[in-house]
């Protein structure tokens, strides 16, 4: 089994630690470069992206991750994750910086503030149906040609992507982990 790093500096570490576990994958809390150079692939929880973005600087870890991904390692980004990895922001802070792995434009939240949270079912490609829970998240606006939409949700303004990839960079605007159900994950370390 794969060791899957999570990225430990702000937001759900513990329920994505939690889904992990459940499926038998050595997890790392990933708060350091050392600790980011003993992991095979990584998740980048949701949580605030601006203050992540923040964090990953000031831990040092921003050029690393830099690195990594440009080697292909598998990362999996939720909510705040999947800005951080877009290629584009919209309606982002004026300092709001981005990994520009995933081509895809985002906004933030795009489904509204937390107010207009939700929960819905999604249907996933290759796994079938899956409770989504939207959290001040992120809607996804564009996708480029080589990105593969594995999900999409018609909040009642047409389909948008909610969970796509591109290569080994996946992207998520719901919070799997804030399930019991742990077939996204495991949908992702299986291509580990």
């Amino acid at each position: 089994m794969p060791r899957v790093g999570v990225l430990a500096l702000q937001g759900d570490v513990r329920e994505h630690e939690r889904a992990l576990n459940s499926l038998s994958v050595d997890v790392t809390r990933v708060r350091t470069r050392e600790q980011l150079d003993e992991v095979d692939a990584l998740v980048m929880p949701g949580g605030e992206s601006t203050a992540i973005a923040h964090l990953l600087v000031t831990s040092e870890l921003r050029a690393a991750l830099v690195d990594r991904l440009s080697k292909g390692m598998p990362v999996l980004g939720t909510c705040a994750g999947l800005i951080l990895l877009s290629r584009e922001v919209l309606d982002g802070r004026v300092d709001q910086w981005s990994f520009e792995t995933l081509d895809v434009s985002v906004r933030r939240n795009g489904y509204g503030r937390q107010l207009a949270s939700f929960e819905t079912t999604l249907r996933v490609r290759e796994v079938g149906d899956v409770h989504g829970v939207f959290i001040r998240a992120p809607k996804i606006e564009k996708v480029g040609d080589v990105v593969e939409i594995l999900a999409s949700h018609d909040h009642g303004d047409g389909e948008h992507a909610v969970l796509v990839r591109q290569g080994n960079v996946w992207g998520c605007a719901f919070h799997p982990e804030l399930t019991d159900d742990t077939r996204v994950h495991r949908l992702f370390v299986e291509t580990i």
